[in-house]
């Protein structure tokens, strides 16, 4: 490796990094990518895979305990969640072992260590083993990621205070449990710790960032459901006890004082870049809320220095990553690539009942001016919605009165990550709501509701 010159070398491998990785190999050209921990990064080892893991899980674990509705007998249901945990594990393994394979068959090369800018053509590589290396590329791209943001004042102690990352593989289920944040992270594992029997007090708006009638849907479905949401409240350090034996927060609200016990808090407050001790400040690269500063295009400023994925603050989503890096790969191979429009990029939540949108709210979309016009289709007029048992939800598409213009799609219910790529294509060819409504949805499949939807943005629905 020593004297040899790299077209990329990429500071960090997680999601963004190793698929770019693998896009410039296939571009013909020479690739290092320098890692501390395993490549796959957050997503594939501690965030998104593991966590749907679980919540498959929790999903089968329910469906049994409801197996009579269907038809089916079935005693003595119980969750076991180390097994829960030990599965997961494995997929996770899988996964790896397939990027490692993917990594040899293009010759990508995988520098194990700490590393950090030297300049804007070399990162210093501080290995386990103590050697330090240098590893020299024309040009650096920096997917360093990101971490859980802390409640200030209450650090993680991986046992009473946790994040996400430790939900991930902590093989105890807490019988009760505060999570704190209802955004993605905090409904998926309220979801999971629910269904398998913990009891869950949620505090934070629920899905904050989802259009409001989804949100309001969640709230009422997780109410319905047991777990408890306090959504108007934000506590801080202060309101906290946390010893051994668990967690105390206090709830002041009118005058009044209610204290809520745990065995643990769930901190999911989102996540900061992680952008210390890596030469940004030596080599003049721009930074704003603990996310590094870039264009269109993910270049720095810096000649030669790029950065994509989380560490970066646009849309902290693993497929994100991914097309972010492919743009820059492909701007460096000399292509003409397309900026990514963050108004087409799907957003998924897997709760149960899942979520998943794409462009405008309703509400963003007066804000910004539109004259909009609202089609909306339930689930429970979906046949096989209804037999599948899964007719909690609904599909909300936004449109520009103006010029038929998809402007937004919002579903909540079974299958709606899954839903949402027609959503996501439709916008990317520019399809109307009536062109979607034109386009023949297989009977009877849940993507009937896609349809129905468009069709109901111009009062034409079939089945309402």
């Amino acid at each position: 490796m020593a004297g040899e010159t790299y077209d990329i070398v990429f500071l960090g491998g997680g999601t963004g990094g190793y698929v770019a990785a693998i896009r410039a190999a296939q571009l013909g050209l020479k690739v290092a990518v320098v890692e501390k921990d395993k490549v796959g990064g957050t997503c594939l080892h501690r965030g998104c895979i593991p966590s749907k893991a679980l919540l498959k899980s929790a999903e089968v674990l329910t469906l049994a305990k409801r197996a009579a509705e269907y038809g089916v007998k079935i005693s003595g249901v119980e969750g076991d969640y180390p097994q829960a945990i030990k599965r997961s594990g494995r997929i996770v393994d899988q996964l790896y072992k397939g990027i490692q394979f993917l990594f040899r068959k293009h010759g990508i090369t995988v520098v194990e260590g700490v590393g950090r800018l030297k300049d804007n053509r070399t990162v210093v590589v501080n290995g386990s083993n103590g050697n330090v290396q240098e590893v020299s590329g024309r040009n650096i791209i920096i997917d360093s990621g990101s971490r859980p943001r802390p409640i200030p004042g209450i650090p993680f102690d991986g046992q009473r205070v946790i994040n996400s990352d430790h939900s991930t593989w902590l093989e105890w289920l807490p019988k009760r449990v505060i999570i704190r944040g209802a955004g993605a992270t905090g409904v998926e594992f309220a979801t999971v710790y629910h269904e398998f029997g913990a009891e869950v007090t949620l505090v934070g708006r629920i899905v904050p960032n989802e259009d409001e009638e989804v949100s309001q849907h969640l709230t009422r479905t997780f109410t319905k459901a047991g777990i408890r949401i306090i959504p108007d409240y934000r506590p801080s350090a202060e309101d906290f006890d946390v010893t051994e034996g668990g967690v105390r927060m206090r709830v002041k609200r009118d005058g009044k004082e209610e204290v809520i016990e745990a065995d643990t808090l769930l901190v999911a407050l989102g996540r900061q870049g992680n952008i210390e001790d890596i030469g940004l400040e030596e080599l003049g690269i721009k930074t704003k809320d603990s996310y590094i500063v870039v264009d269109d295009f993910y270049r720095t400023g810096v000649d030669g220095v790029y950065a994509i994925g989380d560490v970066i603050g646009q849309q902290l989503l693993a497929h994100t990553a991914m097309h972010q890096g492919i743009i820059a790969v492909e701007l460096i191979a000399g292509e003409k690539p397309m900026k990514l429009d963050y108004n087409r990029v799907p957003v998924c939540t897997y709760s149960h009942p899942e979520i998943a949108s794409m462009g405008l709210t309703e509400r963003e979309a007066r804000e910004q001016g539109y004259q909009v016009k609202v089609g909306k289709f339930p689930l429970r007029a979906n046949g096989k919605s209804l037999i599948e048992g899964e007719a909690d939800g609904f599909v909300k598409m936004i449109a520009d009165a103006e010029t038929n213009d998809l402007l937004g799609v919002h579903i909540i219910g079974g299958h709606a990550t899954e839903l949402i790529a027609e959503a996501a294509l439709a916008k990317l060819l520019e399809a109307t709501p009536w062109e979607i409504g034109l386009s023949v949805h297989p009977h009877p499949t849940v993507s009937e509701v896609i349809g129905e939807a468009a069709l109901a943005v111009d009062g034409v629905a079939i089945h309402i």
